[in-house]
């Protein structure tokens, strides 16, 4: 499905509706434990970064809405800002490998490089299993976990739901806010957004 770049948030959403999740992830709640490999074929598990705040960001490069916070360095800026304050950034690829949008890990990570991107790890879920875990269905969808390993907020990156780069300027950027109270020890105000962007490009099954 081809979106224009000024799609409006409810054409963006209905894009997401072939996946499905038996038990997502919910706000508040224990976030699920993964295990999977970076695009450098390191093994990485959730648990690695126990007792630190982690961000994750769902990410495919062909996607137009992910390209609006790359080309703008939008992105970029909310990952260096997040992870010099001792945040934990991982990008998350769901995309299938039959799926015309696949990029082999190590594509994806020339890919990443080209755009200066400061994730602390790129990981590759092509069976889709964390996205699903997570309940992802756009890209960008974006998570973050603080240090007792609670899910504090899912949703959106801001508050702009469109393609246009130009949008960066004006938006409220609801990851850095959210970060901003779990860093200062404060309950999340925004816990919950609706997230837009391209589906996520899942297995069938």
């Amino acid at each position: 499905m081809k979106m224009s770049l000024l799609a409006p948030l409810s054409v963006v959403l209905a894009c997401a509706g072939g996946a499905t999740f038996a038990t997502p992830a919910a706000v508040g709640q224990p976030a699920p434990v993964f295990s999977t490999t970076d695009v450098d074929g390191k093994a990485v598990s959730l648990t690695d970064f126990k007792g630190r705040t982690v961000v994750l960001e769902w990410v495919n490069p062909e996607c137009p809405y992910v390209r609006k916070h790359y080309g703008s360095a939008n992105m970029q800026a909310t990952q260096k800002a997040a992870t010099a304050k001792g945040v934990v950034w991982l990008a998350v690829n769901s995309t299938e490998a039959r799926h015309v949008d696949y990029k082999p890990p190590a594509a994806m990570a020339a890919w990443m490089k080209s755009q200066g991107a400061a994730a602390t790890a790129t990981l590759i879920d092509a069976d889709g299993k964390i996205g699903r875990a997570y309940g992802a269905r756009t890209t960008p969808h974006m998570y973050v976990i603080d240090a007792r390993g609670t899910l504090v907020y899912a949703g959106g990156i801001d508050d702009k739901p469109s393609a246009n780069p130009a949008d960066v300027k004006t938006a409220t950027n609801h990851v850095t806010a959210a970060l901003a109270d779990v860093l200062a020890g404060r309950p999340v105000a925004q816990p919950a957004t609706r997230p837009y962007g391209c589906s996520v490009k899942y297995a069938d099954g």
